[in-house]
């Protein structure tokens, strides 16, 4: 990714691995804050009940697809950035000013009503994409940049034990309470002052000039990009009014028709997305690699439950449980605390599994735990089996990262791996858009429960995917 600018003989105190990765707690709160609780409830209170999965849908596309581009572009450009303070530092400085203020918005906009209150919630969050990814542009060039190779295992278990369990915690125990009680401008300060505290830590991180100048930029792979999310998005937007037309013409069939609808669409979705998106940037060479194809839409369809289930968890659990909005975020707010957990505790028994036994089984193994997961939601009858349902789906959530991941490496040519698995990713950057533009309009005229089994069968596909993936001869 970058040119090395530290010296492999430059030592790290246990300190400096915090200030490096701290900033991905930021990150991480700052999405599950509000992906998970606040957008989710200013659209309801904006549209109503009836329409919420539609809007909320509309809202996560353009989001997920901005946060996309502005992400490679700022990845792009803070890799050739030669100023003094430093390569990454003043980008991750600006980033998290500029969401700080995107943040305390909400407490303003919350008292918005209507469409009015909807369009302006629409341009902040999607401004608000745009900060978050200045920041993270700058955080995940701080590895390569200043830890030497043989300490980056040390540095990345750091990250992830910054960037999944202890956000979690933080917003499950404290952030979602305030705001199931109704405190949301105390719920945003809290997020922001957290955020601002761990920029500040980030600053501390030694960083040096690179002692090369960079090259020129090459625009090359972000137009390359522009064109596949551009293609992705018009996919998923066809498809989703293909459903929203064909909803009221089948005005009183049965919700399983419905689920059939909506799986079926995010199925095209992910086949033609990944296809086209491939054909776009390695044309008739797709073709030869049909492993590697199946591989990115395996991960795609995984991606598309795992992701989503996220998103409308408060969603669910309203109609699941009959809660008030703020009273669900409570809940909203632990189950992920729970499932973050999970994936720590199992994601390093998944990388011992991978090094052992069949990756492509586990990979399939871990979409059928999945689905597993999905069903002990959807027809548990009481709060503590969506506990269990979280851990069962952390469980096949760290199975699927590290064994998918790993398969990744086993099938991609050796001498593009760089290209071919930053490739697999931007390919499956279009999950979250495709579950909730299509799902939210099925949630909304047959309900939550059955998206959620919706994102069950998702998983089987996935399962059901992987088993067609060869390694390369």
């Amino acid at each position: 990714m970058t040119a090395e600018v530290l010296s492999p003989e430059r030592k790290l105190h246990w300190y400096d691995y915090l200030f490096i990765n701290t900033n991905w707690f930021a990150l991480t709160l700052r999405s599950q804050v509000l992906a998970g609780l606040v957008v989710p409830l200013l659209v309801q209170t904006f549209v109503g009940e009836e329409q919420k999965g539609t809007y909320y849908g509309t809202i996560r596309l353009w989001a997920l697809m901005t946060a996309l581009l502005m992400q490679a572009l700022f990845g792009l450009l803070s890799d050739h950035s030669r100023l003094k303070w430093g390569r990454r530092r003043p980008f991750i400085f600006l980033g998290a000013i500029l969401e700080a203020g995107l943040i305390l918005s909400m407490a303003w906009i919350a008292a918005l009503e209507g469409m009015t209150g909807y369009a302006v919630l629409f341009g902040v969050y999607l401004l608000s994409m745009v900060s978050s990814n200045l920041s993270q542009a700058g955080t995940q060039g701080l590895i390569p940049d200043v830890v030497p190779q043989p300490k980056r295992g040390i540095a990345s278990g750091v990250k992830m034990l910054l960037e999944v369990p202890l956000p979690l915690v933080l917003v499950g125990l404290v952030i979602a309470p305030m705001v199931s009680r109704g405190n949301l401008p105390t719920a945003l300060l809290v997020t922001v002052v957290a955020m601002l505290i761990c920029m500040g830590l980030t600053m501390l991180v030694r960083e040096e000039r690179p002692k090369t100048a960079p090259g020129p930029l090459n625009w090359k792979p972000f137009l390359s990009l522009v064109l596949m999310t551009a293609v992705f998005t018009l996919i998923i937007l066809g498809l989703g009014q293909i459903v929203k037309l064909s909803l009221p013409a089948l005005e009183g069939a049965s919700r399983f028709t419905f689920g059939a609808i909506g799986v079926v669409a995010m199925l095209v979705a992910v086949v033609a997305g990944i296809f086209a998106s491939l054909t776009v940037h390695l044309g008739k060479e797709s073709l030869q690699n049909p492993s590697f194809t199946w591989l990115v839409i395996c991960r795609l369809a995984a991606l598309v439950a795992i992701n989503n289930i996220a998103s409308f968890l408060l969603y669910f659990i309203q109609e699941k449980f009959d809660l008030p909005g703020q009273q669900a975020a409570g809940l909203a707010g632990l189950l992920p605390m729970v499932l973050g957990g999970f994936v720590i505790l199992f994601g390093l028994i998944a990388g011992w599994l991978s090094d052992r036994y069949d990756r492509k089984l586990l990979t399939s193994l871990s979409g059928l735990i999945g689905a597993v997961g999905v069903a002990v939601m959807v027809v548990g009858p009481n709060i503590p089996l969506m506990y269990l349902a979280a851990a069962i789906i952390g469980l096949a959530y760290a199975l699927f990262n590290v064994a998918s991941w790993a398969l990744g490496t086993d099938i991609i040519p050796k001498e593009r791996a760089g290209e071919y698995l930053g490739l697999q990713n931007l390919a499956g950057a279009g999950a979250g858009a495709i579950g909730a533009y299509i799902g939210g309009v099925i949630a909304d005229s047959s309900g939550y429960v059955l998206m959620m089994a919706m994102f069950g069968v998702m998983f089987l596909l996935s399962a059901g995917a992987a088993l067609f993936i060869r390694k390369q001869a």
